[in-house]
């Protein structure tokens, strides 16, 4: 059977007024996993845990800013829109796949931003499939890659589909027309030593105009 990690109270680690020993936290955090013997990543891990209540609590946050009062507060009473269960959605992270429940309201008029609609990898996926890319990595050689680093699977098509977006997008970039005139302006800076009272370092900055290109 599936273990989770219980998140939900860290040791008192975590004290109204004090900023939380986040190495501490970390590593009894690590320890409780390693006890239990629960694994880093993958489905059931520490990190995979820890990334879906920080994105979860995002999601909440995000929608109790959407409609003006938190979740159960009374507040929220017949003001019109209001919270309409939530809807299962799975994404692609930097530490592997990840499910969060994201609210729906009445209105159907929220957009969350931390998970936005349509959208299954967050940031930082595609820019790690293309860096692979760029090193000479060919898409089986970045499956196998993201399957032993983040213990997750990924499908060769879907490092196809990533690779191809960005081309594209480069093609596009490279073809685009271009202005008949473009605007120069040149920025430096020099440090030069001035004395006032004592002698210090002070930035001069420079503009020079560069006139126009065409």
């Amino acid at each position: 059977m599936e273990e989770h990690v219980d998140l939900s109270g860290s040791s008192g680690l975590v004290r109204a007024g004090r900023e939380p020993d986040m190495t501490r936290l970390a590593e009894e955090l690590v320890a409780s996993a390693t006890e239990r013997g629960i694994a880093l990543t993958g489905d059931g891990g520490l990190l995979t845990a820890l990334t879906r209540q920080v994105l979860q609590s995002a999601l909440e946050a995000e929608m109790a800013a959407h409609l003006g009062y938190d979740k159960g507060d009374p507040a929220g009473r017949n003001l019109g829109n209001s919270r309409n269960g939530s809807t299962p959605k799975t994404v692609t992270t930097e530490i592997g796949k990840v499910t969060v429940e994201v609210p729906r309201d009445r209105e159907g008029t929220f957009a969350p931003v931390i998970v936005p609609k349509h959208r299954r990898r967050l940031a930082g996926f595609d820019e790690a499939v293309i860096s692979l890319y760029a090193k000479g990595m060919t898409t089986r050689d970045i499956v196998a890659h993201w399957e032993q680093v983040y213990d997750t699977s990924i499908s060769r098509d879907l490092v196809s589909r990533v690779t191809d977006q960005v081309l594209k997008d480069m093609r596009e970039w490279a073809a685009r027309p271009l202005d008949a005139v473009y605007p120069v302006i040149l920025i430096d800076a020099i440090v030069l030593k001035v004395r006032s009272g004592s002698v210090a370092n002070r930035p001069v900055v420079n503009v020079l105009d560069g006139g126009c290109l065409g």
